[in-house]
């Protein structure tokens, strides 16, 4: 399973409305870097991102070792709301 796979397998299991999540992988500057854009709808988002950002950094930390165990490239993932 790949980043973006596992990215969206997490956070979808953590909204309520799982058809909204999309997970796209764009290209950074440094080839070494992955960026990760995770759009969920506005009323899940409190879910991804959890009291003080501790979902998302724990999100960012399960990738990111997952990352380092497959790929060892560096994961930036950004959470954002439509």
């Amino acid at each position: 399973m790949n980043v973006i796979e596992l990215t969206e397998k997490i956070v979808k299991s953590l909204v309520q409305n799982p058809e909204a999540v999309t997970v796209k992988e764009f290209e950074s500057d440094d080839e070494n870097t992955i960026l990760i854009q995770v759009m969920v709808d506005s009323d899940d988002m409190g879910r991804v991102i959890g009291k003080q950002g501790r979902t998302s950094n724990a999100i960012r930390t399960i990738v990111r070792a997952s990352s380092y165990i497959n790929d060892n490239k560096k994961i930036d993932i950004n959470f954002d709301n439509f």
